[in-house]
């Protein structure tokens, strides 16, 4: 059964953060204890739009699946959301530090010297830019990453810095995602550096794949993209 535990991250400047960690039984997955730490794995989960009312508890769907799969999974709320200190910001710059630290943590704390990235709306150009920043991290998913014309106004400064890292990159979008055309996913991948893909939810808005609904369909996707590393 799947185990959740809790700590406490700091971020900096006194900034603590809120953190749960989802863990798979000891016997199961590349995370029980005869396990080599250079073949763990570890999935840090980077929730939506804090100022939208983005927190980890919209990513403890997907976090149980992957722990149900054998893969330890964390999620925690960024500067101001839930009981993590500090105050939020509008662009995300400030948060992507928050992110580095939860991945420099559980790398340490954790034991593993892998770790995928993976960010959910707002939480993917957060996420995105802190990809590079951490050695540990091995690649990144996407779910729902706003690159439209609109979006692009508060987190089009992120764009960089994921579309140039070498490091695999896998995109999950809805094709009726309100945020992002599916010819703007796709002109901006073109431009990406190193492994690069997309994967199309056929009919399915932006907030429909945040939705509960689609977190089994998420952590399926994560899991096959972690197989492929």
């Amino acid at each position: 059964m799947t185990t959740r535990e809790s700590a406490t991250v700091e971020s900096g400047n006194g900034i603590n953060l809120d953190v749960r960690i989802y863990k798979p039984k000891p016997e199961e997955g590349n995370n029980d204890s005869t396990a080599s730490d250079d073949h763990k794995i570890v999935v840090v989960l980077v929730h939506p739009y804090s100022v939208l009312g983005g927190c980890q508890g919209l990513m403890k769907g997907i976090a149980r699946n992957l722990a149900d799969q054998g893969i330890a999974a964390v999620t925690f709320d960024m500067r101001g959301v839930g009981k993590s200190t500090g105050r939020a910001s509008i662009t995300g710059f400030s948060e992507v530090s928050d992110v580095v630290a939860v991945c420099k943590w559980s790398s340490q704390n954790l034991c593993s010297k892998r770790i995928l990235l993976v960010g959910s709306s707002a939480g993917a150009p957060i996420a995105g830019s802190a990809v590079d920043e951490v050695d540990e991290v091995i690649g990144y998913v996407s779910l729902g990453y706003p690159f439209g014309w609109t979006a692009s106004i508060l987190f089009g400064r992120h764009h960089k810095a994921i579309l140039q890292s070498p490091k695999p990159k896998l995109f999950v979008m809805g094709t009726r995602d309100g945020f992002t055309s599916v010819k703007q996913l796709a002109n901006k991948i073109k431009s990406a550096a190193g492994r690069a893909e997309t994967h199309l939810i056929e009919g399915v808005s932006h907030f429909q794949m945040e939705g509960p609904t689609y977190d089994a369909e998420m952590a399926n996707l994560i899991v096959t993209f972690i197989s492929s590393l």
